[in-house]
């Protein structure tokens, strides 16, 4: 064959020490297949980084009346700039398990020199756990869920039972 090489595939091999050419541009499917794999895999990575990035989380402390509580809230900022924020609690007793009973968690956020705003209430289901969603325009504010008789009070009259500084 000498030097002039021979077709093979789209492909031109000369012989030589590892000489390897391609005729054109002509890449193969599986290469197309790979790339495909490739372009998803970093869309993929850079759209769950923006998520995560964009996600800030802020841990709700528990106070003595129900110490095994665990909590956490997780902001994120909607297309109007305001703060999306999840609240989730665990291992929460019941409000009427308490000492005194109550009947209900009431969330309020707060700042710093006004009254507390009612939020919305806290509903714990049959596996200790509760979930809340809502959205704020606040950046700079506390976040009190309190033990109340009722679910709607005019202001915060329990026990404070969770609590988090929100400073974004």
């Amino acid at each position: 064959m000498g030097k002039q090489g021979q077709a093979m595939n789209g492909q031109h091999r000369q012989e030589g020490p590892g000489r390897e050419r391609t005729a054109g541009l002509r890449p193969s499917l599986g290469m197309l297949h790979r790339a495909g794999q490739v372009a998803a895999l970093l869309v993929l990575c850079l759209g769950f980084s923006t998520i995560l990035y964009a996600a800030k989380q802020y841990p709700l402390t528990a106070s003595s009346i129900v110490p095994a509580a665990r909590g956490q809230m997780e902001f994120s900022e909607d297309k109007n700039g305001n703060n999306k924020i999840k609240i989730k609690v665990e291992h929460l007793a019941a409000p009427e398990n308490l000492t005194p009973p109550r009947n209900s968690y009431v969330i309020w956020f707060k700042k710093r020199e006004d009254n507390p705003v009612i939020e919305g209430v806290l509903k714990v289901d049959k596996d200790l756990k509760a979930e809340f969603e809502t959205t704020t325009p606040w950046k700079n504010f506390a976040v009190v869920i309190t033990a109340e008789d009722e679910p709607s009070p005019k202001s915060p009259g329990g026990p404070e039972v969770l609590r988090a500084t929100v400073q974004r």
